[in-house]
């Protein structure tokens, strides 16, 4: 676990690297019209050249796939540059995703995750296998979500860049509530760290996107839901997008979750 941590902070100090020059950061396109810049690459390439040193699991990356995810019962699960969008704003918000993912039959859930915060230098990482952590300037230590009970308001974090017809119809069945907008797994983290109460997804993701997070928040105690109210699980070859989902520090929230659908 120790050396799946210290391959996301080299990741992150590669990232930093690019960041932290002057001038505008240049961004390419891919197909389906996603940004894409030098820094996600760099990140890519480390992470993909440190974990082959390890062993032979197969990788699934944003950035290309390293061996074949069906011949084995894990695989690794990396998003080497969650939010190349806050990158580029130059806002702080994003992250270096890596998920150990497990098998089953053709669905994947994730057993342990990293995700790391280069500007922050905060990791959070955990899983099913141990208990989840945080490190950084702020605070280290083993953490638990931490539930608001009325009548304090609830916590919700969502997107910064996104937010839709139905995040509001889903915030308005929460009665009081407090809203804290932030960018890429960092919102999944903040719950599983117990600074909020939940997030609901009504956007597009793809599976490197929360399974990190998703790894964290189980290990400490949290949920993620499928729009079922079922345990998100993930499709690494067929479909790599996501159905929405629900973070939540507890079950409360998933019955008006389902009723959103």
């Amino acid at each position: 676990m120790e050396k799946i941590v210290h391959i996301a902070e080299l990741a992150g100090l590669a990232i930093l690297e690019i960041y932290d020059r002057s001038g505008e950061i240049q961004v390419q396109h891919k197909e389906d019209s996603s940004p894409l810049t030098e820094a996600d690459l760099a990140a890519h390439n480390i992470i993909v050249r440190e974990l082959q040193k390890i062993d032979n699991t197969p990788i699934v990356s944003e950035e290309g796939n390293e061996g074949d995810p069906l011949s084995n019962d894990t695989c690794w699960l990396v998003d080497p540059l969650d939010g190349t969008k806050e990158f580029i704003k130059r806002n702080g918000m994003f992250t270096v995703n890596i998920a150990l993912m497990r098998r089953e039959k053709n669905r994947w859930r994730p057993i342990f995750g990293v995700v790391h915060a280069p500007v922050t230098k905060t990791t959070w990482f955990g899983g099913t296998i141990t208990p989840s952590e945080r490190r950084g300037p702020e605070g280290s230590g083993l953490m638990m979500v931490n539930p608001s009970s009325p009548p304090l308001p609830v916590r919700l974090v969502a997107s910064g860049t996104h937010r839709g017809k139905k995040d509001e119809e889903f915030a308005k069945t929460l009665g009081n509530y407090d809203l804290v907008r932030m960018g890429s797994s960092l919102k999944a983290c903040i719950v599983a760290e117990g600074s909020a109460d939940l997030y609901p997804r009504f956007g597009p993701t793809s599976c490197w996107d929360i399974a990190a997070a998703h790894a964290v928040v189980s290990g400490a105690g949290g949920i993620i839901v499928d729009p079922s109210g079922k345990t998100l699980d993930y499709d690494l070859v067929e479909n790599v997008l996501n159905p929405y989902f629900l973070v939540a520090a507890d079950n409360r929230w998933t019955e008006d979750w389902v009723a959103q659908q």
